[in-house]
């Protein structure tokens, strides 16, 4: 058995570093399969959010929705664009600015990207009870609202 000081630590004591070690786990167990479809979180989150608001959006939107600076969301774009998953248009409003649209491919492997990452929790939280699975979500949606100070 893998032997670090986690396997010490006091029952019912809080231990954020073991939180964050299995959201790590749990984010490489995900962002593995997503590559194996060609997809990064980065980009799943970019076309969901794309697919999310049903109409193209500008880039500034794009990364103000996605928490990221504009050098950012460009350089992602640019992945994007080259994987053909999503194509930059022209604004009919404003001449200046640029709109991420979804391709076809774009909204299916968006599609895809979300059955692996539902297969991948799902995987993940097999050794957990009905009980237990909800417990642990409500755990995590508290911890969410009081880290972001609601």
């Amino acid at each position: 058995m893998y032997s670090s000081y986690l396997n010490y630590m006091p029952q019912g004591h809080f231990d954020l570093l073991g939180i964050l070690h299995a959201a790590h786990a749990a984010e490489n167990e995900v962002e593995s399969r997503l590559n194996a479809i060609g997809l990064s979180w980065a980009k799943l989150l970019a076309l969901k959010t794309l697919s999310d608001a049903g109409d193209p959006l500008p880039l500034s939107q794009l990364a103000e929705r996605l928490a990221c600076v504009k050098s950012n969301i460009t350089q992602l774009m640019d992945r994007l664009e080259a994987d053909g998953l999503v194509a930059r248009k022209p604004d009919p409003q404003d001449r200046r600015t640029r709109l991420a649209a979804l391709t076809p491919d774009g909204r299916r492997a968006c599609q895809n990207g979300l059955r692996v990452q539902k297969e991948a929790e799902r995987d993940l939280s097999k050794g957990f009870s009905r009980e237990e699975a909800e417990q642990l979500a409500a755990l995590v949606a508290k911890m969410t609202m009081k880290s972001a100070g609601s």
